[in-house]
Formats: structure tokens, sequence, C-alpha cells
């Protein structure tokens, strides 16, 4: 049975320069960091070698930054086409669509004001969206005016939904 989410493993190409962006940016706290020198995860990581790990947490998300020391990495940092299969973004709610622009530049990430966009029903609240990225390119959506969900159960939202 599942006991609920643990998180989401990013990789990264600078440990602490990632661990300050999240920090910095999303208020995200560091639970541990920990090097993995022995290959004593070789077989779950599929790959032998030295990589550094950091474990990020705010509120009930939790990210895990990995950093490759001695194994070549691909990957240019570019952001992926949003129509490239697997992982695409991560997703945060906000109170306003731009209030995180200066802290995402300061702390080496990149906004793309041309994603900018506004959704809903004519006469009610519209829904902002809007891209970040990350110093490694992992896109990040902040959106405005969607509900908190946190405290539903899968049996609330789908009764709800009239499921």
């Amino acid at each position: 049975m599942i006991q609920g989410f643990s998180h989401i493993g990013i990789g990264v190409s600078d440990l602490a320069r990632s661990v300050r962006f999240y920090s910095e940016v999303f208020d995200f706290v560091q639970l541990y960091q920990l090097d993995f020198e022995n290959n004593e995860v070789a077989a779950t990581m599929e790959q032998e070698g030295v990589f550094r790990s950091a474990m990020l947490i705010r509120d009930d998300i939790r990210i895990e930054l990995l950093q490759w020391v001695d194994v070549p990495v691909s990957g240019t940092g570019e952001r992926k086409p949003m129509t490239e299969l697997g992982f695409t973004h991560l997703s945060f709610r906000v109170d306003e669509i731009d209030e995180l622009t200066e802290r995402v530049l300061a702390a080496g990430g990149a906004v793309h004001p041309q994603t900018l966009t506004y959704v809903g029903a004519e006469g009610a609240p519209q829904t902002g969206l809007l891209y970040y990225t990350d110093p490694d390119g992992t896109r990040i959506e902040v959106m405005t005016n969607v509900p908190d969900l946190s405290g539903f159960s899968a049996a609330d939202i789908k009764a709800m939904a009239g499921q």
C-alpha cells in the first residue's frame, strides 16, 4: 500500500548553487547532504561513481538534488521541450505571478516572460502562469488563483469531481 509521496530527484551541475537557488527563491530548507563514494547505491542509481545528494524540504514537498562528481553527465542545461517525454516541470502556487522574478534572477535562474499566460472563464478570476528555470534549465511554473488542495484526500477529490 502506498503510504505517501517521497520526493522528486533533479540532476544538477553544482550542488551548492542549486541548494542556494531552491532555498533563496522557493524557501526550501536542506534536510541533509550525503556524499556517496563507495557505490553503496550503484544498483539503485544504475551507475557506478561518486555523487553528492542534498535533500530539501518545503511544507510537504521534498526535492533531492543530485550532482555526479566523477561521471560524465548528459544534457545541455537548456530547457527541455514540453513535448519531450518524462519529467517536464515543477509548479508552485503564488500570490502574484511575478513576485519571485527578482529572486530567481539573483539566484542564477532565468525568467521566460514569453510564457506568461492568463486563462479562465470570462468574469472569473484569471489563473496566471509563468515559467522560470533553475540554473540547470529545470522548468519551474508559478501559478496564481489556483486552489490549495493539500488538505484533501484522494477520496475527497474524487467525491468533489463526482467520481
